[in-house]
């Protein structure tokens, strides 16, 4: 299952992490959420800033308390993922094009690493916030 590649340059064990949290398993849903973001978010972004990390992608309910996140995040739901580019000289060029994707649905950002997310079943709130996290 994790070989599977939801666009041309992710792979859903980016997303999982399962090394470090084997019980961090999605539904089929939660799998096409990820997919979605793949390709309207992630791999438009990639072609103009290069390789992207994914810090962090899919949380199950036990995961996401484990690292302390929120209890309405839209990783539980394959709708989210913390992310930086490969070269830290591309963050702003990585801001940039994801501000302006008109599917985003939020972007916040930390100290060289941003959170992005996305909604395939309502219209994006466009919720920017440069500095979030500190």
């Amino acid at each position: 299952m994790n070989d599977i590649k939801l666009s041309a340059h992710f792979k859903l064990s980016e997303f999982l992490n399962t090394g470090k949290y084997p019980q961090n398993i999605p539904s089929m849903q939660d799998v096409v959420n990820m997919t979605f973001g793949c390709h309207l978010l992630l791999e438009p972004a990639r072609n103009e800033v290069g390789p992207i990390i994914i810090n962090s992608g899919f949380r199950s309910n036990e995961v996401n308390k484990m690292v302390g996140g929120v209890c309405n995040s839209q990783h539980l739901r394959g709708q989210a993922a913390d992310i930086r580019p490969r070269d830290t000289k591309q963050f702003q060029h990585l801001v940039d094009c994801l501000r302006n994707n008109p599917y985003t649905d939020q972007l916040l950002t930390g100290n060289g690493w941003l959170h992005i997310s996305w909604n395939p079943f309502g219209k994006p709130r466009h919720y920017v916030r440069i500095g979030y996290y500190k």
